[in-house]
């Protein structure tokens, strides 16, 4: 049985303890418009769920198309000294404090009320003196990668991270429907059985800049796949952060 079978399964069971999976949709790096991006949007457009773009505020352009922008750090620029970081350790939390909050006033004064009081910190890693300082700077969300430890890792900030990454960064093209599907897959048994936080939505990480062909049918399966089994709910970006009623 492949994974897709597996998944079904997995679906069911969720039907039968009658509960819902909620899904929740994340793509990074989102700078100005482009066709890849059409095509993502486009993509949920047709399947009824909304994706979140997580905008790079240095250079985000005004003309950027999308529903529901989350903060994506500030320049997307590596601070970090072994693995990839900006908002990490490597320099003081003030500073790091300084340049999310330029961010958040440019992409406010860009894009409005279309951006979310949530950070999606580049390469998915921050320090833990800056997690402390987000409520202060406006934010109530935060979002990173694999099951969360918390759902509030500082007072009045939710976090809910992504699970199933489909690009290889190695070699730079999609991961294949058995790891993206199946990490999906681990995520939905972790939380029916109680592994991890059940509360926490699965969330799918995409970055459309860098999508072959097999993603984008991956995507395209995906969506259909979900969308027509009644134990799934996909949850827009506010909803997953508790910023609207679910």
């Amino acid at each position: 049985m492949g994974v897709w079978e597996d998944l079904a399964r997995e679906l069911d069971a969720w039907g039968k303890a009658e509960r819902r999976a909620t899904l929740w949709w994340r793509d990074d790096d989102a700078v100005a418009s482009s066709p890849a991006l059409t095509r993502l949007n486009d993509l949920g457009q047709a399947h009824g769920v909304v994706p979140a773009l997580a905008v790079v505020p240095s250079t985000a352009e005004a003309a950027l198309p999308g529903e529901a922008l989350l903060q994506h750090g500030y320049a997307h620029t590596n601070h970090g000294a072994k693995k990839k970081a900006e908002l990490g350790p490597e320099r003081p939390a003030a500073a790091v404090a300084g340049e999310l909050q330029k961010g958040r006033k440019r992409l406010l004064d860009l894009f409005a009320e279309r951006v979310l009081p949530v950070l999606a910190p580049p390469w998915n890693r921050i320090a833990p003196e800056v997690v402390a300082l987000l409520p202060s700077l406006g934010f109530r969300g935060l979002s990173t990668y694999q099951a969360r430890a918390q759902a509030e890792p500082a007072p009045g900030l939710m976090q809910v991270n992504t699970h199933a990454d489909i690009i290889d960064w190695r070699e730079r093209r999609f991961v294949g429907d058995e790891i993206a599907a199946g990490a999906v897959l681990r995520h939905l048994i972790d939380r029916r059985l109680g592994h991890v936080d059940p509360g926490e939505p699965t969330g799918v990480l995409t970055h459309h800049l860098v999508h072959d062909a097999p993603a984008w049918r991956f995507l395209e399966r995906l969506l259909t796949f979900t969308r027509a089994h009644p134990a799934i709910r996909w949850l827009t970006p506010a909803q997953a952060f508790g910023l609207k009623p679910a």
